[in-house]
Parts: structure tokens; sequence; C-alpha cells
């Protein structure tokens, strides 16, 4: 992968996880829905999973530098 794509995605990836991850804090520790219309548990764990599955890519994107 070329450098300049590589840092760009890991960016792109890596602030949307820990965008999704503080938000969903946010809404869980205000006892808020993180989506409307479905269980707080399985909403917030689907939440959390998608934003540490986008820093993992991140991450991933940071080591083919």
């Amino acid at each position: 992968m070329e450098t300049g794509p590589a840092i760009f995605a890991g960016v792109v990836f890596a602030l949307f996880g820990a965008a999704l991850l503080v938000w969903t804090g946010v809404r869980v520790r205000h006892r808020e829905p993180v989506a409307q219309g479905v269980s707080p548990v399985a909403s917030a764990t689907f939440a959390t999973l998608g934003a540490v599955v986008a820093l993992a890519a991140g991450a991933w994107c940071f080591t083919r530098l």
C-alpha cells in the first residue's frame, strides 16, 4: 500500500472509531438510546463492536506504512 493512501485511510478509520466509541459512551452514560427502536444493550454492543473494528482497521492501515 502506498504511504499517502495508507495514512489517509488510517486516520479516517481511527477518527471514526474513536468518535463512535466516545459517542456511544456518552449515550450509555446518560441512559439515552444509541439507536431508535432497538434494545439498548444490543445497540450499545454493536456500536462498540463497530468502533473497535474501525480502530483495528486504522491500526492495520498504519502497520502497512
